[in-house]
């Protein structure tokens, strides 16, 4: 079992932005991220796949993009125009597959960051 590392989490006022890194030893065909936010059931909100193929979900499209350095062993998460409804914690999740991304089958999962946005 492999457990990425991710970094970059952390408090924010409105409207700015962080960035998410997540790494792994080796490659995945693919990387996603996901969160969870207090009372809510777990989002998954992007994937990329080894290929160069990304989804962003509709709740993030143009604020969020997900994008992997030359190696393909760093994920990253930029995230912009955050929004207080934008808090919760954010793991990345590998996996062998793109297809399904959204249920993380067999996914290897990051330890989560908190993000946090005020007001």
């Amino acid at each position: 079992q492999v457990q990425p590392v991710e970094s970059g989490g952390g408090s924010v006022q409105a409207g700015g932005s962080l960035r998410l890194s997540c790494a792994t030893p080796y490659v995945f065909n693919c990387m996603a991220w996901f969160r969870q936010a207090p009372g809510k059931e777990r989002e998954g909100i992007a994937a990329s796949g080894s290929g160069g193929w990304t989804t962003e979900v509709e709740s993030v499209k143009g604020r969020f993009s997900i994008s992997r350095d030359a190696s393909f062993t760093t994920t990253y998460l930029q995230m912009n125009s955050l929004q207080p409804e934008d808090t919760a914690v954010y793991s990345c999740a590998a996996l062998n597959s793109c297809m399904d991304w959204v249920s993380a089958r067999n996914a290897n999962w990051g330890q989560g960051t908190q993000v946090t946005v005020l007001s």
